[in-house]
């Protein structure tokens, strides 16, 4: 047990490292375009943040927080999303006295226990964006751009936006009146868990994954065609901009996403590239979170893309992560003087930005040479006694094989300029 993961973690080793590295930067270079800033949350919190803040009738707060009771006697969270964590600090913070609309982004790990799959485990690591102040759809429409120029910009295709509205508190009381009238006729053939939120919260049925409780949702009455005049303003609006925007999208009247803080528009980027779990990308409006949380009203959009899901798809389409950059240099040594020697010119190098490496290990020269090789370095020196005493050395280009010589005390200004 000491030497194996706990189920449902995946370490990320030093050779694929790089793949998330490279994401990590495009997600901040594409948010700095945008005027979204990093902000970094606790790891866990108090459990009521993610009971109130999600709602007690998804599965998320039923079935899969991890969460204990530390010494002091409080009931801990890991955190399963992000969101609620965002908005508990724009409230602790303050961030609400700045300028709006406040707009921020994290990548974080999250953590949740349910069965582990392709694309979900049960430590797992997500991107997400929030933007709090603004009602106008015109936020929604940059906050659905946002996604899609993050996954234009790394490559992948053959994506699907869709888009949907349900609606505010408002048309949604005369909506759910229809959809337990529907459902009354069905309760008997509901899951177990769709039975407890008949009453509490009818919609969440709609996103049920046991294939009974999706045949009935196939026939619900379609929240979309109960919208209140606002927000069927709002949801118009956005189709507009998004026209204008020339980014391509389908109204899907099922999209209700999985917790309780949704309101009006709500999204999902999809590929087939994973399977059955193709959603690379969802999110949407959250109008009444900040109040629900003791702030005062204050309206919300963000979304979240997990990132073992985006390295799927990535890897389903063959599209292939840029390595890093390659060492450019590695001094082999011979003996203990020019071990030490070399040991003084790869700091000097690593001081000037110059990447160097040399032997740590009990290698004769040759082994130290293949050793390079497999490092794929960009250049290669040998340190001896001689080239100790003469100041010289030679310097050999590993791809062309090209051997220049060069003089120590100018190594430095002599790679700089390769």
């Amino acid at each position: 047990m000491l030497t194996k993961a706990p189920k449902g973690t995946k370490d990320v080793v030093p050779e694929e490292s790089y793949k998330w590295q490279y994401i990590e930067r495009t997600i901040r270079k594409v948010c700095d375009s945008y005027g979204y800033k990093e902000i970094r949350t606790p790891v866990f919190e108090h459990t009521e943040l993610f009971e109130r803040g999600m709602g007690d009738t998804t599965d998320v707060v039923q079935k899969e927080m991890y969460t204990f009771e530390d010494k002091g006697g409080r009931s801990i969270t890991l955190r399963p999303e992000g969101t609620a964590s965002a908005v508990r600090s724009y409230l602790e913070n303050s961030l609400y006295a700045a300028p709006q609309p406040t707009k921020m982004y994290y990548i974080i790990s999250c953590y949740r226990y349910e069965n582990p799959q392709k694309g979900r485990l049960r430590e797992f690591h997500q991107f997400g964006v929030e933007a709090f102040g603004s009602e106008k759809p015109s936020i929604d429409a940059e906050i659905i751009s946002l996604a899609m120029t993050l996954l234009n910009n790394l490559g992948v295709k053959g994506l699907e936006l869709n888009i949907n509205s349900i609606g505010c508190p408002e048309c949604r009381k005369e909506y759910n009146e229809k959809l337990m009238k529907y459902l009354e006729k069905h309760l008997d053939k509901l899951c177990i868990t769709c039975k407890e939120r008949y009453q509490k919260n009818p919609l969440r049925i709609l996103d049920c994954k046991h294939e009974q409780c999706k045949e009935i949702g196939k026939n619900a009455p379609i929240l979309l065609d109960n919208l209140c005049n606002s927000c069927k303003e709002h949801f118009d609006s956005l189709k507009n901009y998004l026209a204008h925007m020339n980014i391509d999208y389908n109204i899907d009247p099922f999209i209700v996403r999985g917790l309780d803080y949704y309101t009006r528009t709500v999204f999902e980027i999809i590929s087939k590239d994973i399977g059955a779990q193709g959603t690379v990308c969802g999110g949407g409006r959250y109008d009444g979170l900040i109040e629900e949380l003791g702030g005062s009203p204050t309206p919300g959009i963000g979304f979240g893309l997990g990132i073992e899901r985006l390295l799927l798809t990535l890897e389903g389409q063959g599209i292939e992560i840029p390595q890093c950059e390659p060492i450019k240099v590695f001094i082999a040594n011979i003996g203990e003087k020019a071990e030490i020697k070399a040991q003084s010119l790869v700091l000097a190098l690593r001081k000037h930005g110059i990447s160097a490496e040399k032997n740590h290990m009990d290698r004769s020269l040759k082994a130290q040479m293949k050793y390079a090789d497999k490092l794929g370095v960009l250049y290669t020196m040998v340190l001896g006694e001689d080239e100790i005493n003469t100041g010289k050395a030679k310097l050999k280009n590993m791809k062309t094989g090209e051997i220049v010589d060069i003089e120590l005390d100018h190594l430095v200004e002599t790679l700089k300029e390769l």
